[in-house]
């Protein structure tokens, strides 16, 4: 009998993320060739940073972050947030700032993200990027500490009862500039995995979706304990747009989202250009 594999899990503590994975880490999705040794759910910039350090063999990360690690991390077919009117949103305040937006100081949730990637791809002027975690954005720009900031997640749902409003949906400046929908996060696994393995885990997590969306009130208590935005209806409104049929399969439509995102990101020379068999071998 061949030993199990030992896996190293991360994901985020975002209502999608632990939507996800929920069945799967509290053993109601059966694994054969492998076992979960260790679950790390962490804010998804700390991700990509440990993707860059290979520190995790399962991990979700921004597929910008994906295309600075993809020598050591091939792409999973399930567990993506992938689709359409769900991209970051560009916001800002009432407050005085500088005429020309390239002049702004402009706060980014995390230089791997794919928020920031679409930021500069929409506006490559903007240099004055500050990094900082995706829950401080909002109050960084109340306190005029920055003139606009890009926001994820949560934030979305939030942002105008808290007096911001929004001057660019990059998402879907995205999808009227290609047609495609949006790639914002990926789930990938070292390629020093057996490939049975990868698979097997694959097709586990799309099970664990299946099982959520059969099982809809049973992951509740889990998905609330880790979110940062405590409404129940805010969190259904987070599952509900980051988790949908690409999330079970990326499929075609979403492949060539990908490579389209990962070839102008290559143009402005952020990182090398995409190589599909290098990158899901």
């Amino acid at each position: 009998m061949t030993d199990t594999v030992s896996l190293r899990l991360g994901y985020s503590p975002c209502p999608n993320d632990t939507y996800i994975f929920n069945a799967l880490v509290h053993g109601r999705i059966p694994l054969h060739r492998c076992r979960i040794a260790g679950v790390q759910l962490e804010d998804v910039e700390t991700l990509n940073e440990w993707a860059l350090e290979e520190k995790l063999d399962i991990t979700k990360l921004s597929f910008h972050a994906f295309a600075h690690a993809r020598d050591h991390y091939t792409l999973l077919q399930s567990g993506a947030a992938l689709g359409r009117g769900c991209g970051p949103l560009l916001i800002t305040s009432s407050r005085s700032k500088p005429a020309r937006p390239a002049d702004w100081k402009i706060a980014i949730p995390g230089k791997y993200t794919t928020a920031a990637l679409l930021l500069r791809l929409f506006q490559p002027a903007c240099r004055r990027l500050v990094v900082m975690r995706f829950d401080q954005i909002m109050t960084a720009l109340a306190t005029g500490e920055v003139d606009a900031g890009v926001i994820i997640h949560e934030s979305r749902f939030t942002y105008q009862s808290l007096g911001f409003c929004c001057l660019q949906d990059l998402g879907e400046w995205w999808e009227q500039t290609t047609g495609l929908p949006i790639p914002l996060g990926c789930i990938a696994a070292k390629k020093s995995i057996p490939t049975a393995v990868r698979q097997e885990f694959d097709q586990a997590i799309a099970a664990s979706i299946r099982w959520a969306d059969a099982h809809s009130e049973a992951g509740w208590e889990y998905i609330r304990t880790h979110a940062q935005e405590m409404d129940i209806q805010v969190m259904r409104n987070h599952i509900g747009l980051y988790v949908n049929e690409f999330s079970k399969d990326i499929g075609n439509e979403g492949r060539r989202a990908i490579r389209e995102l990962l070839r102008r990101g290559a143009e402005t020379g952020l990182f090398p250009v995409y190589d599909d068999e290098r990158s899901e071998e």
